[in-house]
């Protein structure tokens, strides 16, 4: 099931994240690190695949739909557990 976010959203996630989250969540979903960076908005195509990831003009930065949110979901746990402390 596909989500509907702003890109700014997008980016604060991203931003967030503790350092190393990135290749935590590549090692998990068997992809490359920089896969997982452009599903957070990056362009590196060369060494990595677009994610799934669609990007509109709009207010605050524009609409992202993901068509597959595993990431972004990942990426809420991880956050969520590191202000609790985990």
């Amino acid at each position: 099931m596909s989500k509907t976010i702003s890109f700014n959203q997008l980016r604060r996630l991203k931003d967030s994240l503790p350092d190393g989250a990135t290749h935590q969540i590549a090692d998990k979903l068997n992809v490359t690190v920089q896969t997982v960076r452009n599903y957070f908005g990056g362009t590196n195509y060369e060494f990595g695949k677009n994610h799934g990831v669609h990007i509109e003009p709009g207010p605050d930065g524009g609409i992202v739909v993901l068509d597959d949110p595993t990431i972004y979901e990942m990426a809420l746990e991880i956050v969520e557990a590191q202000n609790k402390g985990e």
